[in-house]
């Protein structure tokens, strides 16, 4: 059986009645997990280099991602520790595996103390392992997503998490992602390197719908993480590449097909699915990506008690004691 993450992300606006009612519609329309993310404003480190942005002959070096205005939005979306208790036992009683993203070492335990048992660890921490090594001790599932990372480091995570329930997403860390980009035999490498293999979606659901993500079940994907809403597209940063309860339940009702029937539907509906979206199985990270990946890797760090060579913050790479 396909295991569906349902990602409400930032799309219950701060509101824990709106994540709730998401609850409630994921687990009717087919989820496996709820999937929250555990975010605090107080944890975005400033780095100069992205208040101004850099551009040098019309090629972007660094994106313009302003420290103050980071803040500001996601002080608006936090979930509080309350709220947290709150959804992990509205997952519970409807059927639902509670799971969050940890984005700092510092609040690793704390997540496992409130009780989440799965844990999903961004593609921008792929290469975080002292984060990983903390997380490993912590939690009975982790799922990890690859999309921002090299090669090497994909390896290195798999060496760390050898002997645990680990699981591997390929995804692209282009939103929304183009079906061109997609790459969906990444998976076949990452097969070689977990015992558990999926893909995280983010593409534009208005023009792309689900073939992105019934192409990955078809190729054998056991875990599928779409971003999820019941408002409207408008209403949220991430409503453009989230599905609905209507395309989640379609999913989970294409993920119990056979596979005859799953490759039947998609050579009947999709003709050039596998030309357009199997790709590269070892492929470069594209320039739009690498910039991504510089500003995301370190945008959320732990903070320290004092200044340390005049640093605040304790990134997730950092082989340094937190406690």
């Amino acid at each position: 059986m396909t295991k569906l993450i349902a990602e409400f992300c930032q799309n219950h606006n701060g509101n824990i009645d709106t994540l709730s009612r998401m609850i409630d519609q994921a687990a009717e329309s087919g989820a496996t997990h709820g999937k929250m993310q555990s975010i605090s404003a107080d944890t975005v480190a400033y780095r100069p280099q992205f208040e101004e942005g850099l551009e040098i002959n019309g090629v972007i070096k660094f994106i313009k991602r302003p420290y103050i205005d980071e803040y500001n939005r996601l002080k608006k979306l936090e979930i509080t520790e309350t709220e947290t208790l709150t959804f992990i036992g509205r997952c519970k009683e409807y059927g639902l595996i509670p799971m969050t993203t940890c984005f700092t070492r510092c609040q690793a335990k704390s997540l496992s103390e409130m009780g989440f048992r799965s844990i999903k660890v961004a593609s921008y921490d792929c290469a975080s392992f002292p984060l990983l090594r903390d997380l490993r001790s912590l939690f009975d599932e982790i799922i990890v997503s690859t999309g921002a990372s090299y090669e090497d480091e994909v390896i290195k995570a798999s060496e760390i998490l050898h002997g645990t329930k680990f699981s591997f997403l390929h995804c692209v860390t282009l939103y929304p992602t183009p079906l061109h980009e997609m790459h969906l035999a990444r998976m076949n490498w990452l097969k070689e390197l977990a015992p558990s293999v999926g893909f995280s979606d983010h593409s534009l659901f208005a023009r792309d719908g689900l073939i992105a993500s019934k192409a990955a079940i078809t190729m054998g994907a056991e875990i599928i993480e779409r971003h999820f809403t019941i408002l409207d597209t408008h209403e949220t940063k991430d409503g453009p590449v989230s599905i609905d309860p209507k395309a989640l339940k379609e999913l989970a009702d294409f993920s119990k097909l056979s596979k005859a029937e799953r490759l039947d539907i998609m050579n009947h509906d999709y003709p050039k699915w596998s030309e357009v979206l199997l790709g590269n199985e070892h492929r470069f990270l594209s320039e739009a990506e690498l910039l991504n990946r510089d500003y995301y890797r370190g945008r959320f760090a732990s903070p320290r008690s004092e200044s340390i060579n005049g640093s605040r913050m304790i990134y997730n790479w950092e082989d340094i004691n937190i406690a």
